[in-house]
């Protein structure tokens, strides 16, 4: 079987500053305090991901999940170790990022399409299909700068999900937008992990992540944890599936 994805000791460090200005920072060495601190948001973390698996990647709040996701995606390059990947990876890190506000949604659709490599043939082919999944009706031709943060989900993650892409890479993106757009998301999902293409999936919602992935990865702190079986990953968080809101809008049974 293939590998499309290949993480090998990978780490990623940043700053944390602890005083702002420079006179801040001055009186602070002076005292002999530590004007700042780096810490490794990913911390040698290795992993591999076959063609046609569908992977959710856990962990609580600062345990290194979106920075991974950005490694794995280009956005970031790792300190040390290395990330690879094979074909084309439809990333959708943050749904609406990069829009220009000033610009109708229409415009934006083609800039984040190019962004994200669709071609022009295959974005005028795939035009109306978005449109219609983004259902932004007339605003659609409206300056981004006038939409709601759910309004930009909407079009960002219908952008994302009609690109013919090998690996697609969500991060909680099914967590914006109503009711009936989330599980409009979750069917889409579904499709295309049934269709074969590999799935790296960021979410805090066991019930999602049951249903639609056949492994787990658990980060802590920056380090990987646990990989394995879903149920067993889900365990070893200590999750409590009946806190978690959004499985009544789960994809329906697991094939």
């Amino acid at each position: 079987m293939t590998t499309y994805i290949q993480v090998e000791n990978a780490t990623k460090s940043f700053t944390m500053q602890y005083h702002r200005s420079l006179k801040q920072i001055a009186l602070a060495r002076m005292r002999g305090m530590k004007t700042h601190d780096r810490f490794n948001a990913v911390d040698d973390v290795s992993c591999t991901v076959e063609q046609g698996e569908s992977v959710g990647l856990m962990g609580l709040n600062g345990s290194g999940k979106s920075t991974l996701l950005k490694l794995i995606t280009g956005v970031m390059q790792p300190d040390s170790g290395r990330v690879l990947t094979r074909g084309r990876v439809a990333g959708l890190i943050a749904t609406g990022a990069g829009f220009q506000p000033q610009v109708s949604g229409r415009d934006n659709l083609w800039l984040n399409a190019a962004i994200l490599g669709m071609s022009e043939a295959e974005t005028r082919r795939k035009m109306d299909e978005i449109i219609d999944f983004a259902d932004l009706g007339k605003f659609i031709d409206t300056p981004v700068v006038y939409y709601s943060s759910g309004m930009k989900a909407r079009l960002g993650f219908a952008v994302a999900i009609n690109v013919e892409a090998d690996v697609f890479i969500a991060d909680e993106a099914l967590a914006v937008g109503d009711r009936p757009f989330k599980r409009k998301c979750k069917q889409k999902m579904k499709e295309i992990r049934e269709n074969g293409t590999t799935i790296f999936f960021v979410s805090h919602s066991p019930g999602a992540v049951q249903q639609l992935c056949d492994r787990v990865l658990v980060l802590e702190k920056g380090k990987l944890g646990f990989d394995g079986p879903v149920d067993e990953g889900i365990r070893y968080l200590h999750y409590d599936e009946g806190e978690d809101g959004d499985d009544d809008e789960g994809f329906g049974p697991k094939d």
